[in-house]
């Protein structure tokens, strides 16, 4: 396949996704009717407009449609968020008359589900655009949901019993919408509950519908300034733990606990590692605060408790700042953001599948470094015996993840650092760093509307890079530096 017929077949899948996404991106326009905002209907409509158009257009490059490698597919992806960024920013650019740059970053923020803003006086923005701000983040993680569980299923370690789509097909739209039909719909109904959870703690309606897109995406985007402080209510910051925990939780263990009538969280071991880090967590965060940072037993309670769902869900909601606690207390906080939520949520991260598969993987590889080459040690995972050609690749593929992940942090740390002079330590970049890899957006206070231009680019680029789990965007340049036979 050459060069330019390998990518009007990623062109064209591109194309597919983005007529796909168009229809879903009209809701901020009723929402611009009902507050009676009037000039930002046009804003607000271009999006569809440019995601059908162009969809539309690149439909009809010439391509064969039987003929898609997986890498094309993994090509389309990473085009994918990029594009919806790109076609995103144009209200941002309209309305607030902000730099390309910074509506860039703040649409790449919202579908890669990151809770940095580059936004000042949000108080004052229209309603309609701090809606699509957390839109943009609901509808994001709704698609990392299903493209996660697409790619999750072409996986030899997959046992579920769920979706039957064609796990050979390299088309990731058509398998996109056949595994996550079913999930689509528990999505819904959970952000419908959340709302519900949080109008409990007096939030009115329309906050609490904003903070539920927010909160189950594990996007963390506040519709306020001055983020969840803002609401003085630690109810609210006690009703949004189970939010963001729903959020960072396996979708399909939702549905097959509907389907099977009986609950089976705890028979999935990514929950289990959830769970144990969110309590051994908070424990270590509590201690911190009350006997090194010296804050009130009460107080150390309340920040330790949210701030590790807020850190281990990748959602970015924040009821203490980093920056002011001990280095300790950030360096933990930023571990438990690396290792991120579940696969097959909206969490980011480099996924608590991983830590156990890695966990597994160098157990095994100490049992059959004691033993003798003849003898068969088998590699167990989730109580069933794995095949050693399945195994090793799975085991590479995750160790390759998680190493290509620290190399991003290292480059863009020093990339930072070559560039900007400032006050700010160490520890404080590499957080922020890894928050924006991440997909969290729990931040110190480096990133902010006055940093270098390099700087904001800088994390853009994490922000995409990360939410992908890296390799889809590796294959794209690999694509374009290479090209195809």
């Amino acid at each position: 396949m050459g060069r330019i017929r390998y990518f009007s077949t990623v062109l064209g899948e591109l194309g597919e996704m983005l007529v796909f996404i168009s229809p879903l991106t009209l809701l901020p326009l009723p929402v611009a009717l009902i507050f009676r905002e009037w000039e930002m209907l046009v804003p607000l409509a271009l999006v569809p407009a440019a995601f059908f158009c162009s969809g539309f257009l690149l439909n009809y490059l010439p391509r064969k449609k039987e003929d898609v490698r997986f890498s094309a597919a993994l090509c389309s992806v990473a085009l994918v968020w990029l594009a919806f960024a790109l076609i995103s920013c144009i209200p941002f650019m309209l309305v607030l008359d902000i730099s390309f740059t910074d509506a860039l970053f703040e649409s790449m923020a919202g579908w890669t589900g990151t809770a940095f803003s580059l936004l000042r006086g949000l108080d004052s923005l229209p309603e309609s655009l701090l809606f699509w701000r957390t839109y943009m983040q609901w509808v994001g993680g709704l698609a990392v949901i299903s493209l996660s569980l697409t790619l999750a299923f072409r996986s030899g370690l997959d046992t579920s019993p769920l979706f039957r789509a064609e796990r050979r097909a390299e088309r990731i739209l058509p398998s996109v919408i056949a595994n996550g039909k079913e999930i689509w719909a528990v999505y819904i109904l959970l952000t419908v509950v959340s709302a519900g959870l949080i109008m409990v703690a007096r939030v009115p309606l329309w906050d609490a519908l904003n903070l539920a897109l927010s909160g189950i995406s594990t996007g963390g985007f506040i519709p306020r300034a001055g983020g969840i402080l803002s609401y003085q209510n630690p109810f609210l910051e006690a009703v949004l733990i189970p939010v963001m925990i729903f959020g960072s939780t396996p979708f399909t263990l939702y549905y097959m606990t509907y389907r099977s009538r009986k609950v089976s969280f705890f028979s999935e071991e990514q929950v289990r590692l959830l769970f144990i880090f969110l309590i051994f967590g908070a424990l270590i965060v509590i201690a911190d605060l009350f006997f090194l940072a010296g804050l009130p037993i009460g107080e150390s309670f309340r920040q330790g408790i949210f701030m590790t769902t807020s850190a281990i869900s990748t959602t970015g909601f924040q009821n203490g700042n980093p920056h002011l606690y001990p280095a300790v207390t950030a360096v933990f906080l930023m571990m438990l953001i690396f290792i991120g939520g579940s696969s097959g949520s909206a969490a980011g991260g480099i996924r608590l599948s991983r830590i156990a598969l890695g966990y597994r993987g160098i157990i095994w590889w100490f049992r059959r470094a004691f033993v003798r080459s003849r003898v068969l040690v088998p590699f167990k995972y989730e109580g069933r015996n794995i095949p050693v050609e399945v195994a090793e690749p799975e085991l590479s593929k995750s160790m390759l993840v998680i190493i290509l992940s620290v190399i991003t942090v290292f480059i863009a740390t020093m990339v930072v650092l070559q560039v900007h002079i400032t006050s700010f330590g160490l520890t404080d970049i590499v957080f922020e760093v890894v928050s924006a890899l991440s997909s969290s957006g729990m931040s110190t206070g480096y990133v902010n509307p006055s940093m270098p231009l390099l700087s904001k680019w800088v994390f853009i680029v994490v922000m995409w890079v990360g939410r992908l789990e890296i390799m889809p965007v590796i294959v794209l340049f690999m694509g374009l530096v290479r090209g195809r036979d």
